[in-house]
């Protein structure tokens, strides 16, 4: 059996306002997330902006490399590029490692390039002028397969003209919010044909499949399909070889 955990991110990003509970109770369920990525080598841990300064102290306390990361213009992606650089700015000072924001994947369907390019290029310098990891989220689920390549084809050509090489490893493109509300119960997430599109289409850059990775089957056929890492709210139930019903 593959060791599938040095491949997750371990999710949770509900607001309060979102799952009903306190500010204090949703801190608490971020640090139980990071324990629990702490005891079973989960590689690391996917939080809201708000926690991760907490979160980042609690696994430095404990001596762990589990990797903070945390997500930018969540979830719809319409955020101006000043405020995506001003909120990733706070997260690095947080102790953020690594960064998903949203693309403006809406500004792309209405042809706005320039607009996408620009946010692209200047929150990823921000991110490795810090040697941060940034991931690109592309919602796959609001895309036809045409621009589910072109996207991300793009951001390869984009991450080829600005920046080094040894760069594009810490660039990568991921596929789903899991926050985007579909028609008919259509997937929401990564699925192995929307990720196929974007692996022969991200070229140097690493792909995250995100969401929809149900059991542990599914998630080694996605790491050998070509993937990287993982996002999941289940990330327990998958190394533990259960498979999960619902959730992200």
């Amino acid at each position: 059996m593959m060791n599938i955990a040095q491949y997750l991110d371990s999710t949770y990003l509900k607001t309060p306002a979102q799952s009903g509970l306190s500010d204090e109770e949703t801190l608490q369920k971020n640090k139980d997330l990071t324990q629990e990525a702490i005891d079973n080598g989960i590689f690391a841990v996917m939080i809201r902006p708000d926690y991760v300064a907490e979160i980042k102290k609690y696994i430095q306390e404990r001596s762990s490399n589990v990797v903070v990361g945390t997500v930018i213009g969540f979830h719809e992606g319409t955020y101006s590029v000043d405020e995506k650089l001003s909120e990733a700015s706070k997260a690095i000072a947080d102790g953020a490692d690594e960064l998903d924001f949203v693309i403006n994947y809406t500004a792309y369907q209405k042809g706005d390039l320039e607009v996408v390019k620009n946010e692209f290029v200047k929150c990823t310098q921000l991110c490795l002028q810090h040697h941060k990891i940034a991931k690109w989220i592309i919602e796959i689920a609001a895309l036809a397969d045409e621009q589910i390549a072109d996207l991300t084809k793009n951001i390869s050509n984009w991450a080829e003209e600005n920046f080094s090489e040894e760069d594009l490893a810490k660039i990568f493109v991921k596929s789903s919010t899991g926050f985007y509300e579909t028609a008919e119960g259509k997937p929401n997430g990564a699925t192995f044909e929307g990720i196929k599109i974007m692996l022969d289409n991200a070229g140097k850059l690493p792909v995250k499949a995100a969401g929809g990775v149900r059991t542990p089957e599914d998630a080694e056929k996605m790491i050998n399909l070509g993937v990287r890492r993982i996002g999941t709210s289940s990330a327990l139930a998958l190394i533990k070889n259960d498979s999960v019903s619902e959730g992200y």
